[in-house]
C-alpha cells in the first residue's frame, strides 16, 4: 500500500466531516418541498413534475451543495478555527492543511457536473433564465460568504444575510425551475423563510463574539453586542411567524414551528459579550430543534398535499 492509498480514507472522512452532514437536510429539504409544490400541487402549480430534475436537486442540495459552502469556509477560516474550541465535531470541522488543496478541488469536481445538468434541466422546464440567474445567486453567496477578496462573513449584517441566503436558496431555486404561479401567500412564506435565517446566523454568530474579536473578524455580534444580537434573533424569528400567518394553509400552521427557536434564545436576553460562549449550549440545541421544525412541515405538507 503506498502513502497515497494510506491517505484517502483520512481524506475522505475530512471531506465526509466538512459536508457538515447533519446538516444536509437543511439544503436538501428546502429544494425538494418547493420543487414538489411548485411543479403542480395545489394552487401554487407551475408547469408539471420532472422526475429528473427533482432527483438532481435534492442530490445536488444534499451533498456537492453542503460540501461547497462549508468546505470552502474550513480551507479559509483554518487560522481562526485553530483557536475556537468548537470546531472539530458536528460544529465545524478543522481541516489539516494537508487536505485543504483536496477540499477544494472536490469542491470543483463534485458541483461543476450538477451544476451544468440544472442548467440543461433548467432550459428543458421552460423557466432557465429564472432558474439560472436564482442558481447563480445560490452559488455565489455560497462562495462568497468564505473566499478571499470576498469574504461576507466578515461584512456585519451582510454576514447574517448572505447565511440566511445559503437555506433559503435553494428553495427559491426550486420553486424557480417549478416556475409556479407567485402569490402574496407565495412571497409571504419566502419571506418568513429568509427572516428564520438571518434570525439563526445571528444567534449562532453570539457563541463567537469574543473569539471573533480577538481575531479581528466582524460579525453583527461583534458590532451591535451578544445581548442585542440575541433580540434581534428572537424578534426576527416572531416576525417570521406573524408574517405566516399571512400565509396560504398550511403556512399559518407552520407558524408555529417559529415558537421553540425563540424559546431557545430567551435563556440569553440579557447575556454580557463575556458570558456570550454560553450561548453554545442554545446552538446546540438549535441543531436538533431543526429536525422538530422539519417534522411539524412534514407533517403539514403531507395533510395539504391530501386536501387539494
Amino acid at each position: 500500500m503506498n502513502a497515497t492509498t494510506a491517505s484517502r480514507p483520512s481524506t475522505l472522512r475530512a471531506l465526509f466531516v466538512s459536508s457538515r452532514p447533519i446538516s444536509w437536510v437543511n439544503t436538501a429539504y428546502p429544494f425538494g418541498a418547493a420543487y414538489l409544490l411548485g411543479s403542480g400541487v395545489g394552487v401554487a402549480g407551475g408547469g408539471g413534475f420532472s422526475l429528473v430534475a427533482f432527483l438532481v436537486g435534492v442530490v445536488y442540495f444534499l451533498v456537492p451543495y453542503n460540501l461547497a459552502m462549508y468546505g470552502i469556509n474550513d480551507v479559509f477560516d483554518y487560522e481562526s478555527d485553530l483557536r475556537n474550541p468548537r470546531k472539530g465535531g458536528v460544529e465545524g470541522a478543522l481541516l489539516d492543511k494537508s487536505v485543504h488543496r483536496a477540499t477544494l478541488w472536490a469542491v470543483v469536481v463534485t458541483n461543476v457536473p450538477f451544476l451544468v445538468a440544472l442548467v440543461v434541466l433548467g432550459a428543458l422546464s421552460g423557466n432557465g433564465p429564472w432558474s439560472w440567474f436564482v442558481l447563480a445567486i445560490s452559488v455565489f453567496a455560497v462562495v462568497a460568504y468564505s473566499a478571499p477578496g470576498l469574504r461576507f462573513k466578515e461584512k456585519p449584517f451582510l454576514d447574517s444575510l448572505t447565511s440566511s441566503t445559503h437555506f433559503v436558496s435553494p428553495a427559491l431555486y426550486g420553486l424557480a425551475l417549478a416556475g409556479p404561479h407567485w402569490t402574496g401567500q407565495l412571497v409571504a412564506v419566502c419571506v418568513a423563510f429568509f427572516l428564520w435565517g438571518v434570525a439563526s446566523h445571528a444567534f449562532g454568530a453570539v457563541q463567537d463574539v469574543l473569539a471573533d474579536r480577538a481575531g479581528g473578524i466582524g460579525s453583527v455580534a461583534t458590532v451591535i453586542g451578544a445581548r442585542a444580537t440575541v433580540r434581534l434573533a428572537f424578534a426576527a424569528y416572531l416576525v417570521a411567524g406573524v408574517v405566516l400567518l399571512f400565509s396560504a394553509f398550511p403556512g399559518p400552521i407552520a407558524a408555529v414551528v417559529v415558537v421553540p427557536y425563540a424559546l431557545n434564545v430567551l435563556p440569553w436576553w440579557n447575556v454580557t459579550d463575556a458570558g456570550a460562549e454560553a450561548a453554545n449550549a442554545g446552538w446546540k440545541r438549535f441543531l436538533w430543534i431543526n429536525y422538530l421544525a422539519g417534522f411539524i412541515v412534514t407533517m403539514a405538507l403531507i395533510v395539504y398535499t391530501f386536501t387539494h
